[in-house]
């Protein structure tokens, strides 16, 4: 049976669904000096620790230089390796000068193997040279709400004019993990590659232990140098509850990440705020053998959400009063999009349950002498 919605107390009909139980833990005793555990879909912070602080950021630089690949670059080009970028110093896929290989394997020796050489071939291929890319980064950095960041490389290496912090890193990711294509990429354990020249492929297995660590860890970067210390950006989705951590200059970075998403997912319980075939709103149809239709939702929209933060989401329905007919059943008439603190956080569309036929020339011809003789009853008798 369709429910039908009262957004004036659509709080109140949220259906709680089971998953982990909320509980009143203390948060974890951490050996990073900056961390964070941060929920992807709304941007709740769950905990932090010097989250706002600067820091070198080493090789988990490369989530960023990964999300500005796959926005600017395609991923069938061949990508040609310049003597600079085979000679780049640091952690490398052994690339050589003039070697070939595709813009998605690169992006794979990135990710996994952490290739200081594949990123600047990548950027010198997409950008011209590693300045103008790293200008790229911060700028999609920045325009995703990292305003705290600044990229110099792509690599990560020491520099201090490249930085970033806990909170950016965090919301890097979850911007990263929107796209289909990077969540492929970061969660992969194993990835076989070409390796031109050599009698045998590349074979590249994750350095990010993660995904070998924790149930249903689903990425994302590790990153060493002796300026930033150990540092790595993990994730890890349960039950439909994406959760990100960060932790920067850590001694032990495996354990706490783990004691982070053990944490935050404590925190968190999944609320349904809209079922799909949820009637939001009914419309006038204009010139229709009906008069009015019901629009309902197409999707569910299910949302993970702290016990304290309910008064934080708001419905926002964009439809309109009238349409004309015909009106086709499925079609789409309208969004309804859930908001958290004014930030949108979930939508999906809203589409007319049932179609209606346009009157016929009679029908119309007879509503019209209809409403007129109503008008001149309604005015002169």
């Amino acid at each position: 049976m369709r429910r039908f919605v009262n957004l004036g107390i659509l709080m109140l009909l949220c259906v709680v669904l089971p998953t982990t139980a909320l509980a009143q833990t203390v948060p974890p005793e951490l050996t990073a000096k900056a961390a964070i555990v941060m929920e992807a879909a709304t941007g709740k912070v769950l905990y932090s620790k010097n989250a706002e602080e600067r820091r070198y950021p080493a090789s988990t630089t490369k989530i960023m230089t990964l999300i500005t690949a796959l926005e600017y670059g395609k991923l069938d080009d061949v990508v040609t390796t310049s003597t600079n970028a085979a000679s780049t110093e640091g952690s490398s896929l052994w690339l050589s000068a003039g070697e070939q290989l595709k813009m998605l394997d690169m992006l794979y020796g990135i990710m996994l193997i952490s290739g200081n050489d594949a990123t600047v071939a990548v950027a010198e291929h997409i950008a011209g040279s590693t300045e103008n890319f790293a200008k790229l980064m911060t700028e999609k950095a920045h325009s995703i709400g990292a305003v705290n960041s600044n990229f110099t490389n792509t690599s990560g290496l020491p520099d201090e004019k490249h930085y970033s912090t806990a909170h950016d890193l965090a919301k890097i990711t979850a911007y990263g993990y929107k796209n289909n294509l990077f969540k492929q990429i970061v969660s992969t354990q194993h990835k076989v590659i070409p390796w031109p020249g050599k009698d045998h492929d590349r074979d590249l297995y994750n350095e990010n232990k993660m995904l070998w660590l924790y149930d249903n860890a689903n990425g994302v970067k590790t990153g060493y140098t002796d300026a930033a210390g150990r540092c790595l950006v993990a994730g890890a989705n349960q039950n439909g509850i994406q959760l990100i951590t960060v932790v920067l200059d850590s001694e032990h970075m495996w354990d706490d990440s783990i004691k982070l998403l053990d944490y935050g997912y404590t925190q968190l319980t999944r609320v349904s705020f809209i079922a799909k075939g949820d009637l939001l709103k009914t419309v006038k149809v204009n010139e229709g053998k009906s008069g009015d239709i019901s629009l309902v939702a197409l999707q569910d929209i299910v949302l993970p959400i702290a016990e304290n933060e309910r008064d934080t989401f708001t419905t926002v329905i964009d439809a309109p009063n009238k349409i004309n007919a015909p009106v086709v059943a499925g079609q789409k008439l309208g969004i309804v999009k859930i908001m958290h603190n004014n930030v949108e956080v979930a939508r999906t569309d809203l589409v007319a349950d049932q179609g209606v036929e346009r009157k016929s020339f009679f029908g119309l011809l007879w509503g019209s002498v209809w409403g007129f003789v109503n008008y001149v009853i309604r005015n002169f008798a």
